[in-house]
């Protein structure tokens, strides 16, 4: 096999920018409220790293050569079809009992990198490229920084934090269905809970009275799918910065469950494995505007170890069907595997 570059230049691609020339590393958020364009990762379960940048321009077409990647019979699972139904019947069961109200069960796909054929590459920025082609998305970041082992490829639909000022708004996705037609009053009930606590995380760091709800249960498509997505939005209190606003707010709620510390408690005992960057946060903060945004990590690649990760689950409600389950979960895999296999060409 070919190793991974360690040598190879950190860049990212964010906000439609690329990138490139490292000024400075830190795991202090408190950065991003000083000087400079940030790209940002902040782990699930890790530590946040942000990486200033010297030369920010309108991102281009990938240069390189093309992704190639896993084979479809190479990924393995971290919960087999078995494994992820007993754990929506145990959520279900905690939801009987009053312990959660709705929990995101997920699980992890793995694959070695292959040796690339002639003229390829399992270079991140390279999966990023296919994926913009492939499988679009609104909140799609590529961070590559190989001196702190950090390989992402984000196709996020979601926005956790985009931040203007003062004014911050997130836009929970909840409820995922082949076509609009196929949504159920579940996928409903779903974005309903999370947009509550959503609203109450926000109100945490907002101004009294200004956590609004400007849009409620609207239908997007995306490639393969349609989402359930609402937004909602707040002006932020005097002195407050990103440090404060991400620990009000981290994990993403649409992530996690409510409420959403009994939510987390039930992730660490059913999920066999580490999230790592999936459904933490990627994206940009323009320190000198005070301007930002994060997604929420779904959708996302990463390479640790010369292994490539995606990981895919869903809220589990009262009302959910394990078998259902997991077919969303196949279903929101489903392109982003066939792009990472390398049959889409940037």
């Amino acid at each position: 096999m070919i190793p991974l570059r360690a040598d190879a230049a950190p860049l990212a691609v964010v906000g439609g920018r690329l990138c490139t020339g490292l000024l400075d590393l830190t795991d202090d958020l408190a950065a991003l409220d000083s000087t400079g364009f940030w790209a940002v990762v902040v782990p699930f379960d890790g530590i946040p790293i942000c990486a200033r940048f010297a030369d920010v321009r309108p991102a281009t077409a990938w240069p390189g050569p093309p992704w190639s990647g896993p084979e479809p019979a190479s990924w393995s699972t971290s919960l087999d079809r078995d494994a992820f139904c007993r754990g929506v019947e145990a959520i279900r069961e905690s939801i009987r009992s009053g312990d959660v109200y709705q929990v995101n069960l997920t699980r992890r796909l793995s694959a070695p990198l292959p040796t690339p054929p002639a003229g390829t590459t399992t270079d991140i920025a390279a999966l990023g490229a296919a994926l913009a082609v492939g499988n679009p998305a609104p909140f799609s970041a590529v961070v590559r920084l190989p001196s702190c082992g950090v390989h992402v490829a984000s196709a996020s639909p979601e926005r956790y934090l985009a931040r203007d000022g003062a004014v911050v708004r997130s836009s929970p996705i909840k409820g995922t269905a082949p076509t609009e037609g196929q949504l159920l009053e579940k996928d409903r009930a779903e974005n309903v809970m999370i947009v509550d606590l959503v609203r109450n995380d926000l109100g945490r760091v907002c101004e009294w009275g200004t956590v609004a709800v400007p849009s409620l249960l609207t239908v997007e498509e995306h490639p393969g799918l349609v989402h359930l997505v609402s937004t909602v939005e707040g002006h932020l209190q005097p002195g407050v910065g990103w440090p404060e606003l991400i620990a009000a707010t981290f994990p993403p709620g649409s992530v996690t469950g409510a409420p959403k510390l009994a939510a987390l408690s039930m992730i660490d005992r059913l999920e066999p494995t580490s999230r790592g960057p999936y459904c933490g946060a990627v994206g940009w903060v323009d320190a000198d505007r005070r301007v930002g945004e994060l997604n929420v990590a779904i959708r996302t690649f990463w390479i640790d170890d010369e292994v490539l990760h995606l990981g895919t689950g869903g809220g589990i409600t009262i009302d959910s069907d394990p078998d259902g389950e997991w077919e969303e979960t196949e279903l929101k895999a489903r392109n982003l595997l066939r792009v990472a296999q390398g049959s889409v060409r940037a």
